[in-house]
């Protein structure tokens, strides 16, 4: 049994980073792992694998990040647990949220690597938004238990549309994204954040 981290940043630890990685065969993972290596193939860019501790296919709450930061290179995870600020403060804000891991997804909008290798990260141009989004209809085709979308930042916020085309039940719960740089300019973002992230939790509480 792998007990889930208690602090931000623990796969900095190349122990932890190990453990993790071990467990990325399971089951939960697999599927969305086949579709991370099938978009890899059609961009010719790297795709991140989920976290294993998260839910995988059975979650119930999708949070959709932007685009894998330089950062992902080092573990090759979507994870709240990365060596950020942006993880860190998700680890927090789930945390505060009473988000359970076994009912979440991290994923990103763009789930490719957009940047040059050794760059820095940088805003996603519109053809890539486009070249993206036919890629949501095989995820939510693998997570037969969503119930809730929270993306998360504006970028992310435009796959509302395409969501609601594909699942007009689905709630979409738009957050600012957790990046330090954008938590630190007032507290109403992570007021913002949270009040999100709650909402979401009380809907996963409400429909079981």
């Amino acid at each position: 049994m792998y007990d889930p981290p208690v602090a931000p940043k623990s796969l900095a630890d190349p122990a932890a980073l190990d453990a993790r990685r071990a467990l990325l065969d399971g089951p939960h993972i697999a599927p969305l792992r086949a579709l991370a290596r099938r978009i890899a193939a059609e961009r010719g860019a790297p795709v991140p694998d989920p976290d294993p501790l998260d839910g995988g296919v059975g979650a119930r709450l999708l949070l959709l990040l932007e685009t894998p930061g330089p950062s992902i290179g080092r573990t090759g995870l979507v994870s709240r647990d990365n060596a950020t600020g942006t993880a860190a403060n998700l680890f927090r804000f789930l945390g505060e949220a009473g988000l359970a891991r076994a009912d979440t997804l991290i994923w990103n909008a763009i789930p490719w690597v957009i940047h040059a290798p050794g760059a820095l990260n940088r805003a996603p141009r519109r053809a890539e938004a486009v070249a993206a989004t036919p890629y949501l209809a095989p995820l939510l085709a693998l997570l037969p238990r969503l119930a809730v979308v929270v993306p998360a930042g504006r970028f992310a916020a435009q796959a509302a549309a395409p969501l609601a085309d594909l699942r007009p039940d689905l709630p979409v719960i738009p957050v600012p994204h957790p990046s330090p740089t954008y938590v630190c300019t007032a507290p109403s973002v992570r007021a913002r954040i949270l009040a999100g992230l709650r909402a979401a939790a009380s809907h996963l509480a409400k429909t079981g």
